[in-house]
This record gives structure tokens, C-alpha cells and sequence, in this order.
């Protein structure tokens, strides 16, 4: 993990864009066995930690001990700040970061952000796998960053002290939000007060009341224990999580090319068994939420569905022309009302 090397957020962005990504060789064990280190901020039940897993696993099983898969969720080893500036330094030889956290390295990210662009993970799936969505996993290979894959977590809802079933309902309260302008700008668009805030430090925030609310999926909502200190849930949909499967291009390309083949194709399957499952996750973790009695879920009819779409509608208009034209042709931007 950094330490005496760590580097600022600005300081990090300054060498990636310089492309002066430090780099070497695959690490390899004392027995030679190439060492992949794999940390995560989420636990091991939701969508990402079931990947990890699951990855691990078809690693040891086919590649025996020539690659081990070393997994760290819930930001055992380091948060995704921290794995970011990890993976360029070559300390960690894999993450699975979301999406907002490349904010500031390239604004095409910015589309997974926007409110209501996609209604569901199908749409969201759809664009992923387009000519478009492809081209995204190595729009940061020169900056250090080549994506494997996308993973879904699920679709975002809203919790706080109190029930928002009207955007005017959110206004005034302290959110907790990914460090992304598109996210601080939809908050704000509440009247309300935008937080940015690392993941593992969200349940202690709320508990003590440094922040009153939160956007989150269901399955980190569970698996967190959010539902434990927020006494309302706003069943929304507005946005989507999702998270960029990378590796250092250097370290990947040192790779003998059987194993990066193998591994190649078990990040694949591994994609495609994470994103048919992460609905079916999500929809668990929902009724376990409600079932415990602790959170009160609100469903909003489609004419509050359709203030908070109109409430949100300006952050599209202000990013959608900083993600591209040639990216927003290819999303269904015609559900936010283009």
C-alpha cells in the first residue's frame, strides 16, 4: 500500500497525463508464481466481490501455480483512491474501480454519471457493448489504465432522515457523493449539499450525523448496513454504478502470452456471470432492506418520477457536451427528455 510514496490526487493526475506511469515487470513470487493483487472497497456478497471471487477461483483452477489471484474487499488493503495510484506504481496488478472515480483523469467517463440516461442495466448493457462502449475501455491505456471489462453493481436509489418523494424534499441536506463533478452537480441541482466522500467511511459519517443521505445501489445499502442508520429509502433508479476492470498496460504486456490469453479469457466469463447476476443480487439485498424493518421504502408514482427527471435534466445539458458528441449518439438519450 503507498505510504511514504503516496501522492496527492492532483499530483497523481499530473504524472498520469504526462504519462510518466512508473512500471515494471509481472511480480512474481519467491517460487515464481506471477502475483496478481486484486483490492476492492465493496463486500464480498455484492456484484464486485462476487466477480473477485469468482475470478480467484477460475485462476487457480486453470492456471494452477503459475498465477495466483490475491482478492482484498472491503477496503482491507486500500481504497480506490489509493489502488489507483497503486496500479501506475505497480504495487497492485489489478482493480475494478467505478467509473465516476476516473472523473478527473477523462470526462467520456462522465456518461455513466448522468441522471435517468439509462433507465435499466439492460440499457446500460446495451451501450457497454457497442462499438462506442468498447472503445471506452481503453480511452485511458496512455495515462496507465487498459480496461479488461465493465462490471455492473446496479442502479442507483437515494436514502435519508426523511422520505423524498419530490426533488424539493432532498433540498438542504448534506449527500455523500463519488468524488464527480456530474454527481456534485446533481445534488446541487436539489438545493441540496454534495459531500464527496470514500466509500468506507460512509456508515460512520451517517451515524454521526457529518452527513444526513446518501445514493447508493441495494446491494451496497445491505451489505454496508446503510439501511441501519438511514430511516428512508427512495426507490429511484436515477443513476447507475458500475466499475472499470484494469490493469497497468506494461504489466499486462510483460505477461507471457499463454497466461495473458488464460487470463484474458477468464476475465470475460467472469464479466459476463458478474453482470447477469448483479440485478438478481441488488433485488435480494432490496427485500432483505425492507425486511428488516429499519428503512421505510418509498415508490414513486410516474409523476414524481418525472420531477425528479426534470429537476436533474440540466446536468445533462451542462456534461453532455464535455462526454462527446459521438458518445452521447450512441445512449439512449432520448429517455431524459433530448
Amino acid at each position: 500500500m503507498p505510504t511514504a510514496r503516496r501522492l496527492t490526487s492532483v499530483l497523481l493526475l499530473s504524472l498520469v497525463c504526462a504519462g510518466w506511469i512508473l512500471t515494471g515487470c509481472a511480480r512474481e513470487s519467491g517460487n515464481g508464481t506471477i502475483v496478481i493483487k486484486f483490492p476492492h472497497v465493496t463486500a464480498p456478497g455484492t456484484p464486485k466481490g462476487h466477480g473477485a471471487e469468482r475470478l480467484r477461483q477460475l485462476v487457480q483452477e486453470r492456471l494452477g501455480d503459475r498465477v495466483v489471484v490475491e482478492v482484498y474487499p472491503s477496503s482491507q488493503l486500500m481504497n480506490d483512491d489509493d489502488s489507483l495510484e497503486a496500479l501506475a506504481f505497480g504495487e497492485i496488478q489489478m482493480i475494478a474501480v467505478s467509473l465516476s472515480k476516473f472523473d478527473r483523469l477523462t470526462s467520456r467517463f462522465q456518461v455513466f454519471d448522468l441522471p435517468f440516461l439509462f433507465k435499466d442495466l439492460t440499457a446500460v448493457e446495451k451501450f457497454q457493448h457497442g462499438k462506442t462502449g468498447r472503445t471506452l475501455l481503453r480511452t485511458l491505456e496512455d495515462k496507465g489504465f487498459l480496461g479488461l471489462g465493465f462490471w455492473h453493481n446496479g442502479m442507483k436509489q437515494l436514502t435519508g432522515p426523511r422520505p423524498m418523494r419530490l426533488p424539493e424534499d432532498a433540498a438542504g441536506l448534506k449527500f455523500r457523493i463519488q468524488e464527480s463533478d456530474v454527481l456534485e452537480a446533481q445534488i446541487l441541482a436539489l438545493d441540496a449539499n454534495p459531500q464527496k466522500m470514500a466509500f468506507g467511511e460512509v456508515y460512520q459519517a451517517l451515524q454521526s450525523g457529518a452527513i444526513d443521505a446518501q445514493e447508493n445501489t441495494w446491494s451496497n445499502i445491505w451489505s454496508e448496513k446503510f439501511f441501519e442508520v438511514q430511516e428512508y429509502a427512495t426507490e429511484s433508479n436515477h443513476g447507475y454504478i458500475g466499475y472499470l476492470v484494469a490493469v497497468n498496460p506494461a504489466f499486462w504486456n510483460d505477461l507471457p502470452a499463454d497466461i495473458r490469453a488464460e487470463l484474458e479469457a477468464i476475465v470475460a466469463e467472469v464479466t459476463a456471470e458478474v453482470n447477469e447476476r448483479a440485478e438478481a443480487i441488488n433485488q435480494e439485498a432490496r427485500q432483505k432492506v425492507i425486511a428488516s424493518g429499519k428503512t421505510t421504502l418509498v415508490e414513486l408514482d410516474d409523476d414524481e418520477l418525472a420531477a425528479w427527471q426534470q429537476a436533474m435534466l440540466p446536468v445533462w445539458k451542462t456534461f453532455s457536451s464535455q462526454i462527446g458528441d459521438d458518445i452521447m449518439a450512441a445512449t439512449p438519450a432520448a429517455t431524459i427528455g433530448q
